[in-house]
């Protein structure tokens, strides 16, 4: 009979690069109601503030980083636009203000430009919601950002152990999920160390596949009673 190795998976480390922005946008996509929104602006609005309809309705952030929530608002004129925390209807910004404490929160505006920022540093968990961009008319025009706060997660298929026949082939699928942006590094850990694929033992190689959802293979040749 065959001897079995019996392999205890280990979660595959992932080493996100320097990445900016850290957040990134599902363009055009109402988040109140799931509608896109393309459609031009009534004919008094072309005289009027207004939003512009293409502006992305939802964001994502990754736990940590700096998410950032848009609004763009055409003829704007003496009219102020203002960013509300919609489940606590808590003031954020008013023009280039700030009005929390809390000093993650800051309004960002180029005078040369049209868009109305909110950037929120460290982004977290509870920062997840509605927020709403409001322009200083009568009634009160509002425009609605939906913030889904994430954290990347990495999973090993087919764990928390796989049994192997000796000399066989080790072949284990990590996939890595919630990333901004696909991560710049995989490593592979064994008790605790970094596997080098460069090693004598030899026989070690590693096959990534990146997109939304990264993809990493480890393959270990002819298996030994040392890789359980």
């Amino acid at each position: 009979a065959k001897r079995r190795i019996w392999i205890s998976l280990l979660l595959a480390v992932i080493l996100l690069g320097a990445q900016t922005g850290a957040a990134y946008v599902n363009g055009g996509v109402n988040s109140l109601d799931g509608a896109t929104s393309t459609s031009t602006p009534p004919l008094l609005s072309r005289f009027e503030p207004y939003f512009d309809p293409l502006t992305p309705r939802n964001v994502t952030a990754l736990v940590g980083k700096s998410a950032y929530l848009s609004c763009r608002v055409r003829n704007l004129g003496n009219k102020t636009v203002s960013w509300v925390r919609h489940r606590d209807i808590h003031i954020l910004t008013v023009g280039a203000y700030t009005y929390t404490s809390d000093q993650r929160f800051m309004a960002l505006h180029h005078r040369d430009n049209d868009e109305w920022t909110l950037q929120i540093k460290w982004a977290q968990k509870r920062d997840a919601g509605i927020y709403e961009c409001q322009i200083s008319t009568q009634p009160v025009r509002s425009f609605f950002v939906n913030l889904n706060v994430v954290v990347p997660t990495a999973a090993i298929l087919g764990g928390p152990d796989l049994h192997v026949d000796k000399g066989s082939t080790i072949n284990l699928t990590c996939t890595i999920r919630y990333s901004p942006e696909p991560p710049a590094y995989i490593f592979w850990y064994h008790h605790d160390e970094v596997i080098s694929y460069d090693s004598n033992r030899g026989g070690v190689s590693v096959i990534t596949e990146k997109g939304d959802v990264t993809t990493s293979y480890l393959l270990i040749q002819h298996a030994e009673l040392t890789d359980s």
